[in-house]
């Protein structure tokens, strides 16, 4: 036998993980501030996640989804390397799925491939403008069930879908 295998004491039991979950922030990043970033980092900290996921959208997504104009898929990704880098002590990942495919990816698919890639339970992390978004697709009532939302914005205005599934989700403090 090699040096691989080692003797546990019976009835040993490993000790329970400290941190458990992946907090998905799912946005353009267009608009979004630094002191947003540092919001969901301190989520990420205060909630013990095993990581924060940052998923910066297309340029061909976001026009899909809201029409707005936004800077080319690999400057917002750059910006968000770049705090990633300062921010180097926390779990912290940028997610390059849409860069990869270069068009529209419809946010069932994006939900997929966060929930087979990443640590379960999934909090996802949106602004309220794109929390209200996502909640006018008809795929939200089936995703809301297998996620949770955190809400980063003023409290306002909000999707009847999202005052249905008020106990699924809560504001970012």
């Amino acid at each position: 036998m090699s040096g691989k295998y080692t003797n546990v004491p019976y009835g040993f039991e490993p000790a329970a993980p400290t941190r458990k979950g992946t907090l998905v922030f799912y946005d353009s990043f267009q608009h979004v501030t630094d002191e947003q970033l540092e919001r969901a980092a301190a989520i990420l900290d205060t909630r013990s996640f095993k990581q924060l996921v940052l998923y910066p959208l297309h340029e061909s997504t976001v026009k899909r989804m809201s029409r707005d104009a936004v800077q080319s898929f690999y400057q917002r990704e750059d910006r968000l390397h770049e705090w990633r880098r300062d921010h180097s002590s926390l779990p912290i990942r940028v997610e390059g799925l849409e860069g990869k495919r270069k068009k529209y990816t419809p946010i069932d698919s994006a939900l997929r491939h966060v929930q087979t890639e990443y640590a379960a339970p999934l909090f996802l992390y949106m602004t309220a403008e794109m929390a209200n978004l996502w909640a006018s697709f008809d795929s939200f009532t089936e995703w809301i069930k297998q996620v949770r939302l955190i809400v980063d914005g003023q409290p306002g205005e909000m999707h009847p879908k999202l005052e249905q599934y008020r106990h699924r989700w809560e504001w970012a403090v």
